[in-house]
């Protein structure tokens, strides 16, 4: 990828979260990309109240597609309200598109959206994954981690 960042919500605010999804998939790449939003939607996400737990990004037509995600209408907008569940386009450069659309079809790779939050110049942003499904087996691993770690914190408060 071009320039895959890190978690740049540090001096932005995280609007939705996806925090089922580094348990679900195994995360590769992670990626930031625009979001094409209309009217309503910028308000209704500065409100905070955006879903995207069950959404997925697709490749269509030499385009990125943000589907499934839910922006509840604005209950202030009147006549020029948005669809809650429309599908929006991902402002993306066009190398990263092939390169995440190749990932996809030839690996069976999974594009998945971790958050969207406003960057430092008041820009909605997607930061979108590049993952793997994980394995039940893969799953029960991952909780027995997180449980020792847990264990392992609370010993060493209790203890030390």
């Amino acid at each position: 990828m071009a320039s895959p960042r890190k978690d740049t919500d540090q001096n932005g605010k995280v609007v939705a979260e996806n925090r089922k999804a580094r348990f679900n998939y195994e995360i590769e790449e992670t990626l930031e990309a625009g979001l094409e939003l209309t009217g309503t939607e910028v308000k209704s996400l500065r409100e905070g109240a955006a879903n995207i737990a069950e959404s997925y990004a697709s490749y269509e037509d030499g385009e990125m597609w943000l589907i499934n995600s839910h922006l509840p209408e604005y209950l202030q907008g009147n006549r020029f309200n948005h669809d809650p569940r429309r599908r929006r386009k991902l402002l993306m450069k066009s190398r990263e598109i092939a390169k995440l659309a190749d990932a996809v079809a030839r690996e069976g790779r999974t594009l998945i959206p971790l958050k969207i939050y406003f960057n430092k110049r008041g820009r909605a942003k997607l930061l979108l994954a590049l993952g793997k499904g994980k394995k039940l087996h893969d799953k029960r691993e991952t909780e027995k981690k997180r449980d020792w770690s847990r264990q392992k914190a609370r010993l060493i408060r209790e203890h030390g």
